[in-house]
C-alpha cells in the first residue's frame, strides 16, 4: 500500500494529494494518508446547494477558520490544525466491493485501531452531531450499541466517500485531543445554523475522552498502520513524500 506523508501550509494545497491517492488506486495500488490539515472548515457538496452557504462561509471566516470546499460527500467539518483527516483510496469495479462494503471496512478498521489504543469507541453518533451520518464513531456510554443507537458519548469520527469508475476514496475526520472539542463546537454552531442543520455543541467528543491517547501523531500512525495491515493493505508501506517533510 502506498502511504502518503507530508504537511502543507494551506488548506488548498493540502487537498491536492487526494488526487494522487485516487490515481494510485486506479493503477491497482491502494493508498492511504493520515494527517492533521491546516485550520479550516471543509464544506461538502451538499452544503454548497444550501441557501445559507455564503452565510456559513462568512461565519467560518469570522471565527478564524478558512472556508474550503471538498469533493467527498458529507457536511461541513472543522479542523483545528491538530484534528486528523484520513483518506484511503481503493480500486473499484469487478468484485472489489460496493459503497456500503467500503464504508463497513473503513469504519471497522478505524474502530479497531482506536480500541487497540485504549479508546472505548462504538459505532453511531449522538443527536445533532457534526458531519451527520450513519458511518460514525463515538465515545461509548449511555447504553450505546454497535447498531448505532443515538444515546451515548460525543462523536469522535465521521466518514464520507468519493467514488469514480476506477477508484474510490473513503475519507473522514478524527478528533483526537479533548482540547479540540471547544473550538470545533464554537465554529460549527454558527456554520450549521446558517446551513439550517441541527447541532449540539456537547456532541463533540475525542479519542482522549474515550480513554485513548491525547496525541495526534501517535493516533495518526496507529490509524495508518491499521489500514496498511488491514483488508485493503498488504502489510507493506511504500512511502510517498508530499509537501513538507514528515516522519
Amino acid at each position: 500500500m502506498r502511504v502518503y506523508r507530508g504537511e502543507f501550509a494551506t488548506p488548498a494545497a493540502d487537498r491536492e494529494p487526494a488526487g494522487d491517492l485516487l490515481a494510485s488506486a486506479a493503477e491497482g495500488v491502494p493508498a492511504v494518508r493520515v494527517t492533521a490539515p491546516p485550520k479550516q472548515v471543509a464544506f461538502g457538496r451538499r452544503d454548497a446547494r444550501e441557501p445559507g452557504f455564503d452565510r456559513a462561509k462568512r461565519a467560518a471566516r469570522a471565527a478564524g477558520f478558512p472556508a474550503v470546499e471538498r469533493d467527498v460527500g458529507g457536511r461541513a467539518v472543522a479542523y483545528t490544525g491538530s484534528t486528523l483527516s484520513f483518506g484511503v483510496a481503493v480500486p473499484t469495479g469487478g468484485d472489489r466491493g460496493s459503497i456500503d462494503s467500503r464504508y463497513e471496512t473503513a469504519t471497522e478498521t478505524l474502530r479497531d485501531a482506536l480500541r487497540d489504543l485504549g479508546a472505548d469507541v462504538v459505532r453511531g453518533e449522538p443527536p445533532a452531531a457534526f458531519c451527520p451520518g450513519e458511518h460514525s464513531l463515538r465515545v461509548a456510554g449511555g447504553g450505546a450499541t454497535e447498531t448505532g443507537g443515538a444515546a451515548g458519548g460525543g462523536k469522535v469520527a465521521g466518514l464520507a466517500q468519493r467514488v469514480r469508475a476506477d477508484a474510490a476514496l473513503v475519507a473522514g475526520v478524527l478528533v483526537v485531543s479533548a482540547a479540540d472539542a471547544a473550538p470545533i463546537a464554537s465554529v460549527t454552531e454558527p456554520v450549521y445554523d446558517a446551513l439550517g442543520l441541527p447541532f449540539d455543541p456537547g456532541s463533540v467528543g475525542s479519542v482522549a475522552d474515550a480513554g485513548g491517547p491525547d496525541d495526534p501523531d501517535a493516533v495518526a500512525r496507529a490509524v495508518e498502520t491499521a489500514f496498511v495491515e488491514g483488508p485493503w493493505g498488504d502489510g507493506e508501506r511504500r512511502i510517498v513524500r508530499v509537501g513538507g517533510a514528515a516522519d
